[in-house]
């Protein structure tokens, strides 16, 4: 750094009147050491990262002007910090007496069990108290919820929900130019405008911190301005990345617009890299020694310094003692702060991805009248045996009334009442404030769903086919699972995502509407799995699903099996026997807990079939079979898919010395896999078999049914475990 004091300072444009910007002195020089404190500490890191000591050398040199657009905004406007935003969060931790801004970032830097944030479990920028919630480093994947965020707050307000950011908040979102080109980021700012074009609120600072490169890729010249100055529905504002001033006059032209208009911004900085890309980037590789010079040249700390001379605030010498004193105290900060415990062991790194929290009651239900008045469309059908998506449809209906805070969102859920008609007449009843027709994008979904979370309300995110979950899975995978991990559980984002999936659909829709894979979400720590295989079920289980997200803000993945919507018939056509009463609305399967079916309870069963879904209504039917031949058989219904129910489910296993696995999904990456392996280390001393879908996409019509488990596999594959056993 001690560039910074040999060569010339540059010329400045201008200097305007500080008191004009409604700024002091004390103010200019408080953000210069921001600036300067943020860039010891990326010095620092590299330092640290030399002895063995620091982690992650991604720093914000190069950006530290974000440190004026911290000064623009309320400590209370949200914020989604991409990673070079270290003077934006130093700047922010300044508006909060009693902060200390140096001793938490080389926490985070040296993976401390002590960092207030993520205690040890990544280098993220956060902080409950200051409305800054850790992001990941997967590129873009944080717009989408930042626009949920930003969505959310005119929502709380029309909706009479008290939210977690104040009403007049405005959200603000950094990213880099190169995210700018990802398709998150493209959709995520679509998903605003689209938004903003028809005066849907949407209050977000898009701060694009553009240095002209990604890692080694640059970005055309040009390219930021061309693509977003004439966006419909969004406010383009440029700045000098270089320049404190510049940059806090835009930003307040910024904040005006999102805080009073409700309008989204785009807040182009112009900026540079240094230092390359991170501690291991050697950017001589890629760049030429002219343009790292030329890049130094602009160094933004540089401009600062020229600005304090010209107010005459401080000259270059008493800054460059300054600088000494400042680097002497951040080392004599990291000394201590590598000191400091790190994770102890793998519970104490578990302990935040499902942290246990107290129960409470229920919301109320509704009273008799009011239940009647809510279901006065359907008087001419209750107490009558209904459907799977019929019963669905009734449990969202008393959910949204049971918990007001509940919103839902996906595509043609409105009027149109879903493909299916589970979401049918819930607009009506509850306002599309409440059912929220999206665009078509699941990762705007998702991440409205996510956002609205951040902000004190309960989404049912729908989406409408689970091969479609593809596109988007990163929203559920990279963010929803991992927030409260790498909060330390402070910051969570508790939803219900209804995805309808699964194969067996006649004649209908190919891979693309008959997936049979949901291994993508069987290995998220702490996401929940349910799969109901009728309305019975569904009913109590949705209601189980809400009250986990309610109370133990978790995230649960609801995998309804379509071709069983609208299957009233077991065996026989006019059988009624997959027809069922809506339960009582009291009426919950806990998590964890099985059912199971079988024609007599205090018979050991001769084989105890195991599945979920459609293979518990195949099972069924197999049941009926193999009653005849003689075989008593107990078919068990799992419900939860992740984490497996195994306690419940070795209990009603019972002394059944056979067990059948039937598992509608692929040979390779299925619940069977697991299952056996499970059940092996509880030492289940029977005999194991199983039944799976062959390891195929699924095609159309009648030729899906040569990949996919059968009734009469199902019945063949018992009898052959039962051979020589039975008479």
């Amino acid at each position: 750094m001690a560039a910074l004091f040999d060569a010339p300072l540059p010329p400045l444009e201008s200097v305007p009147d500080l008191h004009g910007l409604g700024l002091s002195a004390a103010d200019l020089f408080d953000w210069i050491d921001t600036q300067l404190t943020s860039r010891v500490l990326d010095v620092h890191s590299r330092e640290l990262q030399a002895m063995g000591e620091s982690f992650y050398t991604i720093g914000s040199a190069g950006h530290e002007g974000n440190a004026a657009i911290a000064a623009a905004l309320k400590p209370t406007d949200m914020a989604f910090l991409h990673y070079r935003s270290g003077a934006f969060f130093i700047q922010r931790q300044k508006q909060l007496p009693g902060s200390t801004p140096i001793y938490d970032m080389l926490l985070s830097f040296a993976a401390s069990a002590d960092d207030p944030i993520s205690h040890g479990r990544h280098k993220v920028l956060g902080s409950k108290n200051l409305f800054v919630p850790p992001q990941t480093s997967t590129i873009a994947s944080h717009l989408p919820k930042a626009a949920g965020m930003a969505h959310s707050i005119g929502l709380t307000k029309r909706l009479s929900v008290t939210g977690e950011v104040p009403s007049d908040s405005v959200v603000v979102c950094s990213l880099g130019d190169a995210s700018a080109n990802h398709s998150t980021a493209q959709g995520a700012i679509n998903a605003t405008c689209w938004a903003a074009y028809q005066n849907v609120p949407m209050p977000i600072i898009f701060v694009c911190e553009d240095n002209g490169i990604g890692i080694s890729t640059k970005t055309p010249h040009g390219w930021i301005e061309a693509g977003f100055r004439q966006r419909p529905g969004l406010h383009y504002i440029a700045c000098d990345g270089r320049n404190v001033l510049d940059i806090y006059r835009a930003a307040q032209e910024a904040e005006r617009i999102a805080r009073k208009r409700r309008q989204p911004v785009f807040l182009h900085m112009k900026c540079v890299r240094l230092y390359g890309h991170a501690g291991s980037d050697a950017e001589m590789t890629y760049l030429s020694k002219e343009q790292i010079a030329h890049n130094e040249l602009h160094d933004p700390l540089r401009t600062s310094l020229a600005l304090l001379e010209a107010y005459e605030i401080a000259d270059r010498e008493t800054m460059r003692g300054y600088l000494d004193a400042l680097f002497a105290r951040v080392r004599a900060v990291g000394r201590e702060a590598i000191k400091r415990p790190k994770l102890a062991d793998a519970a104490a790194v578990m302990a935040s991805i499902t942290p246990e929290r107290p129960a409470k009651p229920l919301p109320p239900s509704l009273n008799p009248a009011q239940r009647a008045a809510l279901f006065s469309h359907e008087k001419h059908n209750l107490g009558k045996p209904q459907t799977l998506n019929k019963l669905l449809n009734w449990a969202l209906l008393d959910l949204m009334a049971q918990y007001p805070n509940t919103v839902m969102m996906g595509e043609d859920i409105g009027k149109k009442g879903g493909v299916y008609g589970v979401t049918s007449r819930l607009i009506q009843q509850f306002g599309p404030n409440r059912v929220i027709n999206t665009l078509l994008d699941e990762q705007s979904i998702l991440g409205m769903a996510i956002g609205c979370a951040h902000n004190g309300l309960l989404p049912i995110p729908e989406i409408q086919f689970l091969a479609y979950v593809h596109n988007a899975e990163d929203q559920i995978r990279g963010e929803a699972a991992t927030l409260s991990f790498f909060s330390s559980g402070q910051f969570t984002n508790p939803m219900v995502i209804r995805i309808a999936g699964l194969a067996y659909q006649r004649g209908f829709g190919g891979h693309f509407h008959n997936d049979n894979s949901f291994a993508v979400f069987r290995d998220l720590p702490g996401v929940i799995l349910v799969c109901p295989s009728n309305g019975e079920s569904a009913a109590k289980l949705l209601r189980e699903a809400v009250r986990l997200a309610d109370e133990q803000k978790r995230v649960v993945i609801f995998l309804e099996p379509i071709a069983l919507y609208n299957q009233k018939d077991l065996c026989e056509p006019g059988d009624g026997k997959w027809s069922f009463a809506y339960p009582a609305p009291e009426e919950r399967i806990a998590f964890g807990e099985v059912s199971s079916f079988t024609m007599d309870e205090a018979r050991i069963a001769d084989i105890t079939i195991v599945t979920y879904g459609n293979g518990y209504y195949l099972s069924r039917q197999a049941e009926e079979v193999l009653r005849g031949d003689g075989i008593h058989v107990k078919v068990v219904d799992l419900h939860w898919l992740h984490p497996l129910p195994m306690d419940a489910l070795i209990t009603s296993i019972g002394d059944s010395r056979r067990v059948l696995i039937v598992d509608e999904c692929r040979e390779t990456g299925s619940v069977s896999e697991e299952l056996w392996t499970r059940l092996q280390e509880q030492d289940f001393a029977g005999k194991l078999g199983r039944l799976c879908a062959d390891d195929s996409f699924i095609p159309l019509a009648k030729a899906a049914y040569h990949v996919l488990p059968a009734k009469e596999a199902i019945v063949s594959a018992a009898r052959a475990m039962v051979k020589g056993a039975i008479g």
